[in-house]
């Protein structure tokens, strides 16, 4: 399995299979509205803007998992992204991303890229994972990592 074998549904429903990414950079986001690192939504717009035109693409994924920070329904986030942070880059549907019913892509992502002493689970809203363009997912970042520092490692696989 590859990350090119996973699919999601965007915000209006439509599925989307990540193969259609096949050939660039991406930084897979659990994303909250109501979240205290949710101003990480100005930074990624930031990175995403800077680097999509050399391959680099953002996929936001909302999550209500930790402390019921995404509580709306797929309107309301998708109003949200876009009134407060003109997000432009792709926001799918929200999801769960552990527990048993986590969405099956980031089961895949945990076990590609452990967190801090081995532990597979997500720790809260915005951790990142960056995915080279050959579709290995080559580091995991914790949610206190700010989209700024990711400049250099985002660089360095475009």
């Amino acid at each position: 399995m590859s990350i090119y074998d996973y699919a999601a549904k965007t915000l209006t429903g439509q599925d989307v299979s990540l193969a259609d990414y096949r050939g660039q950079v991406i930084l897979i986001v659990n994303t909250a509205s109501k979240c205290g690192f949710t101003p990480q939504f100005e930074g990624l717009e930031a990175l995403y803007r800077a680097y999509k035109d050399k391959g680099l693409v953002i996929l936001g994924f909302p999550c209500n998992q930790f402390g019921a920070q995404e509580p709306g329904d797929a309107e309301e986030i998708a109003s949200f992204c876009s009134l407060t942070y003109d997000v432009t880059f792709p926001m799918l549907a929200k999801i769960e991303v552990n527990g048993p019913s986590a969405h099956p892509l980031y089961a895949f992502l945990k076990k590609q890229q452990k967190g801090v002493l081995g532990t597979e689970g997500i720790k809260w809203n915005f951790t990142k994972f960056l995915v080279d363009r050959d579709g290995a997912v080559v580091e995991r970042f914790p949610p206190t990592t700010k989209p700024e520092d990711l400049k250099v490692a985002v660089e360095s696989l475009l």
